[in-house]
């Protein structure tokens, strides 16, 4: 029998959920349909098959230590975090985690799974698995999940099924794949009965993919090999070859192999899917009160229907209103009509326009040991709260430009500075000079927690000069 490893694709960040998903923290890393992450809803949902791996997950750089975290969480060891050094769609994705895995497994079959849908039914998609396991490994087939449609959705693509599978009840062969349609299309796609949504998950040979894939991408299969091939480890992660990884054209897995290859089948399913790629979205999938409103928060209604409301920071009232989105966090707050939550990307695009922040981080900033936040800042000053987790510890690190001063507001600080280590306790303080070579830990049981207040010309978090790490961050790193 042929190991099967879920392959979890945690890369990309999408604008649509502004002003909670940002670049720093997209929406696979936040809890948006339950109390766990969606990345942790995906790898909880594939986890205790007996017929599957432990899954291997493919992420930025940027989000390896929330993703190793979030795992760590849930008590599930991956196979492996395979790190892409920029984003490069898809196909490039699914083809370096092939090449990994062929490298230590030459049957390894692969369950695409993006990392941000939700999936209400897991039977039936544990069914539907089944089901694209038997074509897959019997015909060398290369499957697609299709989402039977419940409404004539224009956001998402579609696949037009053929024929029926000789011997695979339940599988199909494609017809075609079709873009995103009108809403008169879709009508006549829903009324037609032939059709599915194109769902993004995918269940093939890992040999088979990088067969099909070096037929009509060559370019592809042969940059992501030489990528995988060039992988050093790096902690718990794995780290490609990143001028090899960067020459690899981008593309998507239905555009490099889906749409040419001849052995593509689908296979059809209900199973409560959505890829909640907007707050609209979101709304759906979640049960509301009585009045069909999805509150989460500080929340007061009076005489509210259909709206979703967050609030992440303060307390958030609505009175008399009907199919509102209101979604507060605490630098922005988005009040949207439900029919216009789409439109949610301008706002991401007028950030970037004029240089502002709001659309890349949060006021916490989380980071392998902790987290920081903003609290006040000024000409020649800002305060941050830090929280160090137990038994974590900073960067041994020196600012040309800034000095600090700590104080501690709960737990025990060991502190660095120049050739003193000293212990601090509660409501204790010291001062960092400019220049100074520090660090900051945490050698207790409990968070620490301290108050900073940085002073000087200039405030900005690049000027860092990293001398010890035990992250294995790169020195010149932007981060503390």
């Amino acid at each position: 029998m042929a190991n099967i490893y879920p392959v979890i694709l945690s890369g990309g960040y999408g604008t649509r959920l502004w002003p909670l998903s940002r670049a720093a923290l997209p929406k696979q890393l936040l809890p948006l349909a339950s109390e766990k992450t969606m990345l942790q809803e995906t790898a909880l949902r594939v986890a205790g098959w007996p017929e599957l791996q432990p899954p291997l997950l493919v992420c930025g750089d940027e989000h390896r230590f929330l993703v190793a975290e979030q795992l760590r969480e849930i008590g599930i060891k991956p196979t492996g975090i395979l790190l892409e050094p920029e984003g490069r769609n898809t196909a490039p994705a699914v083809a370096a985690a092939a090449h990994f895995l062929l490298a230590r497994d030459k049957e390894a079959v692969m369950l695409v799974l993006p990392a941000d849908h939700v999936i209400g039914d897991v039977e039936a998609f544990h069914a539907a698995v089944q089901r694209a396991l038997d074509v897959a490994l019997g015909q060398g087939a290369l499957v697609t999940f299709g989402i039977e449609p419940t409404a004539p959705e224009t956001g998402y693509g579609y696949i037009r099924r053929g024929n029926t599978v000789a011997g695979f009840d339940g599988c199909f062969s494609v017809d075609r794949f079709v873009e995103k349609p009108d809403a008169a299309t879709a009508q006549q796609f829903l009324a037609d009965g032939a059709y599915s949504w194109n769902s993004g998950m995918f269940l093939f040979e890992a040999s088979r993919y990088l067969d099909e894939l070096r037929q009509f991408q060559p370019s592809i299969a042969e940059r992501t090999e030489a990528a995988v091939a060039g992988r050093h480890g790096d902690l718990d992660f794995c780290r490609m070859d990143a001028d090899a990884f960067a020459a690899s054209p981008s593309d998507s897995i239905d555009y490099a192999v889906m749409e040419h290859t001849k052995h593509a089948v689908v296979v059809p399913a209900s199973l409560g899917w959505n890829d909640v790629g907007s707050w609209s979205a979101l709304w759906e999938v979640q049960q509301g009160d009585n009045d069909g409103n999805v509150l989460r928060g500080d929340v007061y209604v009076d005489r509210v229907k259909n709206s979703l409301v967050r609030s992440e920071s303060r307390m958030v009232a609505l009175i008399g209103v009907e199919d509102l989105v209101v979604v507060e966090t605490d630098d922005a707050v988005l009040v949207a009509h439900k029919n216009h939550v789409q439109d949610v990307k301008k706002v991401v695009e007028h950030l970037k326009r004029h240089e502002r922040t709001e659309h890349l981080n949060h006021t916490r900033v989380y980071r392998p040991w902790g987290y920081y936040e903003g609290i006040d800042a000024g000409s020649r000053f800002q305060v941050k709260r830090i929280m160090v987790k137990p038994g974590e510890k900073l960067s041994l690190q020196m600012h040309h430009h800034r000095a600090e001063h700590w104080v501690v507001v709960r737990g025990t600080a060991r502190i660095t500075c120049g050739e003193t280590v000293k212990l601090l306790s509660e409501n204790e303080s010291t001062y960092i000079p400019i220049g100074v070579t520090h660090r900051l830990e945490n050698p207790g049981k409990m968070p620490l927690d301290i108050i900073e207040v940085q002073s000087g010309s200039y405030l900005g978090e690049d000027d860092i000069v990293r001398y010890e790490d035990i992250y294995a961050r790169a020195p010149e790193s932007k981060t503390q």
